[in-house]
């Protein structure tokens, strides 16, 4: 899969670490470049964008041609599995993501995965059309939304602060929750699976809210299904997995030691010269860049870029964001961060 390819990133999931780290940045295809929004002006809905291959491989690879970044990272979205599996999902400018009511006790009855890879489809076609046009000199990175994460869009039908109508229905029916998180572990490991055989050279697994799990739980809500997936995937492949379990704080522990991810993406709370002391040695670590500083830029931002580089010395890392780039961010910021990371030494 990765033959003819000499991404930075791909040598240092193969285990040969170079100064400057590889670099790429979550969200780096949006809102704040010019020609995204060009492009997004064509289509009439955000799932339009996704769902037109040509349009979604544009826009994946539209970062690569302002900024020197190691990878590309597919044009998708995580709620594109609730799209497939049957739920109603639309997006509101203002509003975010709306999806149509579900309860733990119809799930079985109202989502299947008849037509899920049909309608997925043009996202693996999207894949293959970024391969043809990308520099050998660049990785490519799928992604999916963990179950946790998944399973609180589907169950809020929005995304929220607290997401107490799917944690309520969690905690009343956890057997059945259980099955559910079964159930997209499952689409969710088809999902990164097909986009391995399109083409990507590794993936990322999203759990934005997994800091919404509660301790007593997040091993069997949380890490559990993280397990299951890396499994799935590692037998059809040994592509690389990074996997992004935003705000769990000390649970790092656990999902950094046996989750079974190539790389750990880590948000801007996590003290990263605790997480190098307290995780294994030959973990890749990702992040831990503020996106907030980004938007304000100057020495600040030179500053904690050294800081991070500083106290990832000695261990295997990929410099990225604690979170997405936000669409305020100016262009010349980026720009210099870029510079910034690549003069280190």
């Amino acid at each position: 899969m990765t033959e003819g390819y000499m991404s930075k990133l791909l040598e240092l999931f193969q285990g040969r670490t170079s100064s400057p780290p590889p670099l790429w940045f979550m969200r780096q295809a949006g809102r704040h470049l010019p020609e995204y929004r060009q492009v997004r002006k064509t289509c009439k809905t955000f799932f339009d964008l996704c769902y037109t291959p040509h349009l979604a491989a544009q826009v994946t690879l539209q970062p690569l041609e302002r900024f020197d970044y190691d990878a590309a990272i597919l044009f998708s979205d995580i709620l594109v599995i609730p799209d497939a599996l049957g739920q109603k999902v639309s997006f509101e400018e203002g509003t975010g993501p709306l999806l149509s009511p579900l309860s733990l006790s119809t799930f079985p009855k109202s989502l299947s995965f008849e037509g899920f890879f049909e309608k997925l489809a043009p996202v693996y076609e999207a894949i293959s059309l970024i391969r043809s046009k990308l520099s050998p000199s660049k990785a490519l990175i799928g992604f999916a939304g963990a179950p946790w994460t998944l399973a609180l869009y589907m169950l809020e039908g929005r995304g929220n602060r607290d997401f107490a109508k799917a944690k309520h229905q969690a905690f009343q029916d956890e057997e059945n929750f259980s099955k559910f998180l079964d159930f997209l572990s499952e689409a969710v490991s088809l999902h990164l699976i097909e986009q391995v055989k399109a083409g990507v050279h590794s993936v990322q697994l999203f759990d934005t809210w997994a800091g919404h799990c509660p301790a007593t739980h997040f091993q069997k809500w949380v890490l559990k299904p993280t397990q299951k997936i890396v499994a799935m995937v590692r037998k059809i492949s040994d592509v690389p997995i990074i996997g992004f379990p935003k705000g769990i704080g000390s649970h790092l522990l656990d999902y950094g030691s046996q989750s079974g991810v190539s790389a750990l993406s880590l948000d801007a709370s996590t003290p990263l010269t605790w997480a190098s002391e307290n995780l294994p040695k030959d973990l890749i670590f990702q992040g831990n860049l503020d996106p907030l500083l980004l938007v304000s830029g100057g020495n600040p931002l030179k500053k904690t870029i050294e800081s991070i580089h500083g106290q990832m010395k000695g261990r295997p890392y990929i410099f990225n964001l604690g979170h997405g780039i936000l669409p305020q961010t100016p262009l010349p910021h980026i720009e210099a961060c870029v510079k910034w990371v690549r003069e280190l030494k």
